[in-house]
């Protein structure tokens, strides 16, 4: 049997956010061979339109990579361009969905790094979801990838502790930090032939974890205090939770909560009632309980906290929320 070392393997890294930097950074500070990088175009974002470039580029960019922005995967031109690297693995972080033309050029196969114990929580948003579900335990899984989302074979995955206090914030870092020494666990095993692949197994209780949108981030102030808690949490710093209060004008203010406390106690209140005393603390009436507001970012606003918040907005108790 012949042994690849490790760091001789010519690897196409693909990405795009923060999360996709980490291990990017470690491979090349470890010497790997990284031959080129793919991201996603830059794109006009704020005010200005300004083209933004991915974090992924940024850093790529830093480090003398050629970096590779394909409009459409399937292109002739991006396929020639790919096949002239030579790479024998490519490694994908928080990029997209491959196509098969794509996934199968390499010899040694193509793998993902997806932020969650295989097969749950397939999907876009499994840091989230993990949180807004009350789970204790998540963490990182490499698999090999094939035509379906995130059920491709597991090559290695690696528990994380959720702690109470986690928000999708904390939770990402952490997963970033064991992901990207999992993404070189996983290169060394390929290269020595040391891969004993998992199928991953379909049952009627996995969970999944579907795109977010703003929609599906109001708070419903009908479920039991932990749960919107947990909601709140697993959608902070971003996308953000969010609710509407009504002010003095009777006018509708969207607001984000970034972070809150709760209490279980029996109450006979209509469930969204503000209590507050107008100057330290804001709570809402919920099923069985409080949702105590802590950090809250009115439309059009800066983020304050809720002392902050209070100092201006004080004629609320007694309002309802939606």
């Amino acid at each position: 049997m012949v042994i690849t070392s490790a760091k001789n393997i010519r690897i196409i890294y693909m990405g795009t956010p923060d999360f996709a930097v980490a291990p990017l950074k470690m491979l090349v500070e470890n010497g790997y061979n990284i031959v080129a990088v793919v991201t996603v175009p830059d794109k006009p974002a704020g005010r200005g339109q300004k083209l933004q470039q991915s974090a992924v580029k940024i850093y790529a960019q830093k480090a003398n990579l050629p970096v590779l922005q394909p409009q459409k995967l399937k292109d002739e031109e991006f396929l020639n361009t790919l096949n002239q690297y030579k790479a024998e693995l490519f490694i994908v972080v928080a990029f997209r969905m491959l196509p098969e033309i794509v996934w199968q050029i390499p010899s040694l196969g193509t793998f993902n790094l997806h932020a969650s114990l295989l097969p749950q929580y397939r999907g876009a948003a499994p840091i989230n979801r993990a949180i807004m579900n009350g789970e204790k335990i998540t963490g990182v899984t490499t698999f090999f990838i094939n035509n379906e989302i995130d059920a491709g074979k597991i090559i290695f995955s690696e528990k994380v502790e959720i702690k109470h206090n986690d928000n999708a914030g904390t939770l990402h870092d952490k997963l970033m930090e064991k992901g990207a020494a999992l993404v070189l666990k996983t290169v060394d095993a390929i290269a020595c032939k040391n891969v004993d692949l998992q199928q991953q197994h379909e049952s009627e209780d996995l969970k999944p974890a579907p795109k977010l949108f703003k929609e599906t981030c109001k708070i419903d102030w009908t479920q039991k205090p932990e749960e919107i808690y947990n909601f709140i949490r697993g959608l902070s710093p971003y996308p953000a939770a969010w609710c509407e209060f009504t002010n003095r004008d009777k006018q509708k203010i969207s607001a984000k909560i970034y972070s809150a406390d709760y209490e279980n106690i029996e109450h006979d209140l209509p469930l969204g009632t503000v209590k507050s005393d107008g100057k330290i603390f804001l709570k809402v009436a919920c099923n069985g309980g409080f949702i105590s507001i802590t950090d809250i970012h009115l439309a059009g606003k800066k983020r304050l906290s809720v002392r902050e918040f209070l100092a201006g907005f004080r004629d609320i108790e007694n309002c309802l929320i939606k």
